[in-house]
């Protein structure tokens, strides 16, 4: 008579986000009492640095994050791109993607996904669970999958970012916006923890925006924001602690709980113009003084750059008014790095590397993006605004992304030299 074996229970997998927050920025906050729960974390477990995408912008690092690949396998590289063969600038969003998500792969095993405010997913398409769209959403009805959940989102306030044009115009704002949003996120964080699910996600963003416009309060400890700074982030350690508690007592540990940020960040000294040095030094020009888009540019164009650090040679084939042989591609890259690795401020080295495009990228999709990627000194603030005449300036942001400063806490040891994409494959054998 066989002996029947009771399957073992297959094991969830909770996943918290923390936008733009920075690994030594997380340590200093956990060992000085206000993060206490992080601060058990790090005892019990390891908290990683990781590098983020490049450019180190939450549409290509969460992309990165979600997909386990890069831009050249994914198709996104950046909050902006071309328009195949033209000037013209569009906005991709989740439905460009070439590359199957966490979610997409637990959905091909019949497990359920809840996804929160997981940026780069708009508009929201169909998993198998629940994926509630965050940043660049502009719609809640779009937000939402399945679309009955859209009515209970409504009637709970839901907000899905911080109304960042308000914020420039009067920063006091911020904290009003921040609460909104917060306090909404965690409706549906508790709302949707009552479904049925394998994998959960939880994203929060409003990380990201505090530092933008207030990392000073951070830095600064006589800044009269400084306080409410701390106050937000012993708020959202008590929203770790919470959904920890809540995780172990579904028979869960630590071991299948991970966090991790996108990207880290610091403040600016100054924000750096590409196009304007592009431009002074004879790679770019345009037909008129005020160009409106690189539409404008001149026949004599051989390089220019999109946000925030992408350059682009002019191809010939590629673009219409392309000047650039396919064989003068290696010596021009060459070209322009060695001349922007020269360039200072103040007598401080601005640029500390600068990537050909196939260093960062592998995939078919690689021959769609920039040929230089640009990484800056802590607090030069790349831009790729073709408005700018002066290559140096300063804005009302305070803070800036950086590249290799991210965290990814886990329970395990993943050893050195961990890059975002490389976290997908770690989660996923957890779930098996």
């Amino acid at each position: 008579m066989a002996v029947l074996r009771k399957s073992k229970p297959r094991r969830k997998v909770c996943v918290v986000g923390l936008d733009g927050v920075p690994h030594a920025m997380l340590i200093e906050l956990a060992k000085s009492g206000v993060m206490s729960t992080v601060a058990r974390l790090l005892d019990i477990g390891h908290l990683h640095p990781i590098k983020a995408s490049l450019p180190e912008i939450s549409a290509v690092s969460w992309t990165n994050f979600m997909t386990g690949t890069n831009p050249g396998s994914h198709g996104i590289f950046g909050f902006t791109d071309f328009k195949p063969g033209t000037y013209d600038i569009r906005i991709p969003n989740f439905l460009d993607l070439k590359a199957d998500t966490i979610w997409d792969l637990l959905g091909q095993q019949g497990l359920k996904s809840i996804v929160i405010n997981q940026p780069s997913t708009y508009p929201a398409r169909k998993i198998n669970g629940v994926m509630v769209s965050g940043f660049v959403a502009v719609d809640l009805s779009r937000s939402v999958f399945p679309q009955n959940y859209f009515s209970a989102l409504e009637q709970m306030g839901y907000q899905i970012d911080v109304d960042s044009g308000k914020v420039a115009d009067n920063p006091t704002v911020l904290w009003q916006e921040i609460s909104k949003t917060m306090s909404s996120h965690q409706k549906a964080l508790n709302y949707f923890w009552e479904q049925d699910w394998d994998y959960f996600e939880f994203v929060i963003t409003c990380t990201d925006r505090l530092h933008h416009f207030l990392w000073n309060a951070y830095e600064q400890k006589e800044h009269p924001f400084h306080q409410p700074f701390l106050d937000f982030y012993q708020q959202i350690d008590r929203i770790i602690a919470k959904i920890l508690n809540s995780f172990k007592k579904m028979n869960e540990s630590e071991e299948n709980f991970f966090l991790l940020s996108d990207h880290g960040f610091t403040g600016i000294v100054q924000e750096v113009y590409l196009n304007a040095w592009l431009e002074k030094h004879g790679y770019l020009s345009f037909t008129t003084s005020n160009p409106r888009s690189l539409n404008d540019i001149s026949n004599k164009t051989l390089a220019f750059a999109l946000d925030p650090s992408r350059i682009y040679l002019n191809l010939k084939k590629k673009f219409p008014r392309g000047q650039v042989e396919r064989s003068d591609k290696k010596e021009l890259k060459q070209e322009i790095a060695e001349k922007l690795l020269k360039l200072e401020y103040d007598g401080k080295k601005v640029i500390r590397h600068v990537f050909l495009a196939e260093e960062i990228y592998n995939g078919k999709y690689t021959s769609r993006g920039p040929d230089l990627l640009v990484v800056s000194e802590p607090g030069f603030d790349l831009k790729g605004s073709i408005k700018k005449k002066e290559i140096f300036g300063t804005s009302y942001l305070q803070g800036m992304h950086t590249w290799d400063d991210a965290f990814f806490w886990s329970m395990e040891d993943h050893g050195p030299d961990l890059a975002i994409e490389d976290l997908a494959p770690i989660i996923l054998k957890k779930i098996k």
